[in-house]
């Protein structure tokens, strides 16, 4: 029987991995949830020895309230759009910093919010391609306000938590030799 997260991946109609350490990562973002909160989740699920093993950790999949203020770009604060986005992450330098999941591997698309209202708005025109989302942690320790940590990224509130995911991308990659990861983002059900 399926972990209820990837029963619903299923019903959507996206690829369910069943591999062992094949990672199924999905983001959940909280309907009408708060700007600039840690309110979301994001989820690992895979087999080990033939067991389902689901991870939830607190974390958000909207931009924090810096950027919905102050866009870095002229058409506005990137928001990912739910949906599937295939071998879009490889390990790389997240800011030059240290090791996150980058956004290397395929496009996304995004709904951009330019009016500066500090809401994020999940609607109207949307962009596709390569534009730095990536899954990476909001610094040492944890965090409750997600501020400048997140541009239009996947952002883990807890450090340790965001360093299990990054350990078991190891996993994946020692097991399978797959050095990509697909990410999932649902909206909350």
């Amino acid at each position: 029987m399926l972990p209820p997260i990837l029963a619903r991946k299923k019903e959507l109609g996206y690829p369910v991995f069943d591999g062992q350490y094949d990672l199924n990562i999905v983001g959940i973002r909280k309907r009408n949830g708060a700007p600039n909160r840690f309110d979301d989740m994001l989820t690992c699920t895979y087999r080990k020895q033939g067991q389902w093993i689901a991870h939830y950790w607190a974390a958000t999949t909207d931009p924090g309230q810096y950027y919905l203020l102050n866009p870095l770009q002229i058409k506005g604060t990137a928001i990912l759009c739910p949906g599937h986005y295939p071998g879009v992450w490889e390990i790389g330098m997240h800011a030059g910093k240290y090791e996150a999941l980058c956004q290397r591997g395929g496009e996304v698309t995004v709904w951009r919010d330019a009016n500066r209202d500090g809401q994020a708005d999940m609607n109207g025109p949307t962009d596709t391609g390569f534009f730095g989302i990536n899954c990476h942690k909001s610094g040492s320790g944890s965090s409750t306000a997600v501020n400048r940590w997140s541009a239009g990224c996947q952002v883990f509130a807890n450090e340790s938590d965001f360093e299990e995911l990054m350990r078991l991308a190891r996993m994946q990659i020692a097991t399978l030799y797959f050095e990509s990861f697909s990410y999932t983002l649902l909206e909350e059900w």
